[in-house]
């Protein structure tokens, strides 16, 4: 298991009040710029949703070079996918590529958890398919702090964000350019300044993840409401306590293991 040794830039609690303080009035782009001069290791973490396309083309326009890391659940759409190749060739941004640990393709996912895990363990699927392969990313390439599209209008555990966030217990910095802004400021910009996006927006989609639990947004409905229908997740797992995760899948693992002996002997 990598490392959770992240050497990050500590701020104390007055600190970071401070700075959220002075970040929440600032734009977007603003945000950016404080964010590149601020941290020598600086990544953007993106599935090519709305919000992180928009990241993508302020940072390009700002001439600001940031890697980019790209979860690979080895379940995304097709259109996603395709998507991440549009955009690394129109940005031109170093493509960090991290999937499930051992797995190349679903096939191989498959061979190694069964078929429909998320449905089987929805915690030992969200830790094998974004927290393990995120832990594993931050650790390899050292990263200080990362850019990501979260926004307080997704409501759900991110309506009380700030801008800049500390994870606890691994120090990681996460810095949230457009807290502030909603979804229809997020699809303005995309149009005014011909920003790639994903097909699947175009027919009904507003927060795209997995194929098997992503639906088209209904009339009224909030923008993530297609994610995870019918249940009351409103996370995947990567923006929650790393350590509470692990610890679940831990104990999920050994439950399974000795189950497993229990029908051998």
């Amino acid at each position: 298991m990598p490392s959770l040794a992240t050497p990050v830039l500590q701020f104390d609690e007055s600190q970071l009040e401070h700075i959220n303080q002075r970040l929440a009035t600032m734009q977007p782009s603003q945000i950016l710029d404080w964010a590149h001069v601020t941290f020598d290791s600086l990544f953007q973490e993106t599935a090519f949703g709305p919000s992180g396309n928009v990241i993508s083309d302020m940072l390009s326009t700002q001439g600001i070079s940031v890697p980019v890391i790209f979860l690979d659940t080895l379940h995304h759409f097709d259109e996603t996918l395709d998507l991440a190749r549009r955009s690394q060739q129109r940005y031109k941004f170093q493509l960090h590529i991290y999937k499930p640990d051992g797995c190349v393709d679903r096939a191989a996912f498959v061979a190694k958890h069964g078929d429909e895990l998320w449905k089987r363990d929805d915690t030992v699927y969200d830790y094998s398919v974004k927290v393990e392969p995120a832990r594993r990313a931050y650790s390899e390439l050292r990263a200080r702090a990362v850019l990501t599209g979260r926004r307080k209008s997704q409501k759900g555990d991110r309506a009380t964000m700030q801008v800049v966030e500390i994870e606890k217990g691994t120090g990681l910095v996460k810095i949230n350019p457009l807290a502030n802004w909603s979804f229809d400021q997020v699809w303005s910009y995309l149009r005014a300044h011909e920003v790639p996006y994903n097909v699947l927006l175009d027919q009904g989609y507003k927060s795209v993840g997995d194929y098997h639990s992503t639906r088209p947004v209904k009339e009224g409905e909030d923008e993530r409401a297609g994610r995870w229908a019918g249940s009351e997740k409103t996370e995947c797992g990567l923006h929650k306590d790393y350590f509470a995760m692990r610890a679940a899948f831990v104990a999920s693992q050994k439950k399974q293991n000795n189950s497993i002996a229990v029908s051998a002997a």
